[in-house]
């Protein structure tokens, strides 16, 4: 079989193959000019862990003359490296909460770069949690942060307040380097508890952080703390151009303060505020339930809603007690939690609820609880 192919057809296929030779040619071309500009603004793997033997934490010198010690630290800077999202989300919520971390610092004379505890424990978010019971930014378990003044029930769990929590982590932290004399070991004690610290430097009889064989969790801490010190402190050699504008705004509020004789919804507060439910919730994430607790009350609203708001919540708070007075229970001599559901014809469950109560619950002569 022959095949004829005209003059003009073979001019049409040569111009087809010209076409894309060119646009393979631009393409390689335009992706080296890519990888040219991304290496320009992304440094290899390779590059970012070539750093001097200078690095501290806490002012205290990383021995990086050690091979061990230099394998550990270029490890977190490799993984930290790798989750470059979470780098980013570091540093904008580094702009919103690292001036408060860094005042409370100061007034208790202790090393800035204690900021990074909070950023490694939780990524600076309050309703963190982890497996075994740490909850919020410092990731404080319940018997320690009570220990140290948080206030942790079913109404409130100051270990999401980024101001109490911190105030208590500083003296925690300022104890714990009493005891063991170093802040690196404060930090491994602060990570795995100080009386397994005690115990492991008491069996070793060595009180260098460095030489210590610790759980791996902690052998890493110190590296996952210096690592992350040396990325947002040297960010546009890691390739991470943000702008001021890109952070996270710093938290500004307005404080208010009143008592209340007995629990009042949150939603009071909001629409008092002018605002929503959720933003109340946002601001002050120590708040559980829906109610707040009788007493003196300190809650946190936008910066600018303050304005009119003694006002407005005087008025509402006596448009709610006149709408809620015959509902509520005066609790006296003798009364139980069942009791009172059973003779208000309510369920055990709902009457918890209303209350911010739980089965373990303790209730005296003259609290009052709402039974709607």
């Amino acid at each position: 079989m022959q095949i004829k192919c005209s003059f003009k057809t073979i001019c049409n296929l040569l111009i087809i193959l010209f076409a894309a030779f060119l646009i393979c040619l631009t393409a390689q071309t335009t992706q080296a000019i890519e990888n040219q500009a991304n290496n320009a603004l992304f440094p290899s793997l390779m590059q970012s862990i070539q750093f001097d033997n200078n690095i501290e934490f806490c002012n205290i010198k990383i021995p990086l003359d050690r091979q061990d010690i230099k394998e550990r630290f270029e490890k977190e800077i490799l993984l930290a490296l790798w989750d470059r999202p979470q780098v980013i989300l570091w540093i904008k919520r580094s702009g919103k909460y690292f001036s408060i971390i860094e005042h409370i610092l100061k007034q208790y004379q202790l090393p800035l770069d204690l900021k990074y505890v909070p950023l490694i424990e939780s990524a600076l978010r309050p309703h963190s949690k982890s497996s075994r019971g740490a909850v919020g930014y410092w990731q404080f378990i319940r018997s320690t942060g009570k220990h140290y003044g948080l206030r942790i029930d079913s109404m409130i769990d100051e270990r999401r307040d980024i101001f109490k929590s911190t105030h208590a982590a500083c003296k925690y932290i300022k104890d714990l380097e009493k005891q063991f004399g170093s802040y690196l070991l404060a930090l491994a004690a602060y990570n795995m508890g100080e009386y397994g610290l005690k115990k492991e430097i008491k069996a070793q009889t060595n009180q260098d952080f460095f030489s210590l064989y610790l759980p791996l969790e902690t052998q890493r801490y110190i590296f996952k703390l210096a690592a992350a010190r040396l990325i947002l402190e040297n960010r546009e050699s890691y390739g991470f151009y943000l702008n001021k504008a890109d952070l996270y705004p710093v938290f500004v509020f307005d404080k208010i303060n009143f008592k209340s004789d007995f629990q009042i919804p949150i939603a009071l507060i909001a629409s008092a505020a002018d605002v929503s439910f959720k933003t109340i919730k946002d601001y002050n994430p120590q708040l559980r339930g829906y109610f707040l607790d009788k007493g003196d009350i300190s809650i946190l609203i936008p910066k600018g809603k303050a304005e009119g708001f003694k006002k407005k919540i005087t008025d509402s708070y006596k448009m709610w007690q006149k709408a809620y007075k015959t509902k509520f229970h005066i609790v006296k001599p003798g009364d139980s939690l069942t009791l009172i559901a059973k003779k208000y014809q309510i369920s055990l469950l709902s009457l918890l609820k209303s209350n911010n109560l739980s089965l373990k619950s303790m209730i005296h002569p003259g609290d009052r609880l709402l039974v709607e």
